[in-house]
């Protein structure tokens, strides 16, 4: 589903077809790869299948993981670049990030990510959502997703589909492969009070300042028990004001 941003120059009007949010900085994977050896950080180099294999086992694994892909996203949302990741249907899930990752209530409810062509499936709405944008309920006979529904059965819904973010969208159908399930939770990759993290430091500090069990960047695979703790001399939750 297209946006149209409309603006008028010289009394004339025109419009501009916007195709998809990811409009922020991308970094190479050499670029990744150069911080991580420069900084001695342990991790495990995939081709495309196997790193999208190493996160859907982590999912179903119930791990929690930090997904840096591509442009990050411009706007309000993470949508599939700058996220948090899980199993939408292990209802412990929605507490473990709230409280272990994000530092926040234990009660707020995450987004679900959904195949596109399998939104109507899952929940009462038969158009495409893929800014995050629109709210529906989730269908009587799907309720099996406790950690992206609302006490009202409502969703927030992502839609995600093969074009405007293609790995996304296929790390969410291998997972529904395995699983029988095209949704996932997505939340934006920071913790309460802080900006979305945009660069791979930002990222791996989010990583290792929390309770996160995997940090996936581009092709590059971190685990947790592999890295070594970080050396702080800063209390970093006194750096941002809570929302």
């Amino acid at each position: 589903m297209a946006t149209y941003l409309y603006h008028t120059v010289l009394g004339h009007e025109r419009n501009w077809k916007m195709e998809h949010a990811y409009l922020g900085p991308e970094y190479s994977s050499e670029e990744i790869r150069s911080y991580l050896d420069q900084n001695g950080i342990v991790y495990r180099e995939f081709d495309e299948d196997g790193m999208l294999d190493a996160t859907v086992q982590a999912m179903v694994d119930q791990k929690t993981i930090g997904w840096f892909q591509g442009r990050m996203e411009f706007g309000p949302r993470a949508l599939g670049a700058r996220s948090i990741i899980a199993d939408a249907r292990n209802p412990e899930n929605k507490s473990v990030v709230n409280l272990k990752i994000k530092f926040r209530e234990s009660f707020r409810p995450f987004a679900p990510s959904v195949l596109e062509e399998k939104c109507s499936e899952w929940f009462e709405l038969d158009v495409p959502s893929p800014y995050m944008l629109l709210v529906a309920d989730v269908r009587e006979g799907k309720r099996t997703i406790p950690s992206v529904t609302h006490v009202d059965q409502s969703a927030r819904i992502q839609t995600v589909d093969p074009h405007t973010n293609p790995r996304y969208y296929q790390l969410i159908k291998r997972f529904d492969e395995k699983t029988g399930c095209p949704v996932i939770i997505n939340t934006s990759f920071n913790v309460r009070g802080e900006p979305i993290v945009c660069t791979p430091h930002e990222a791996y500090l989010c990583f290792m300042r929390t309770n996160m069990d995997v940090l996936v960047m581009d092709r590059f695979v971190l685990y947790k028990p592999d890295q070594k703790p970080l050396q702080e001399d800063v209390d970093w939750r006194t750096l941002f004001a809570l929302d």
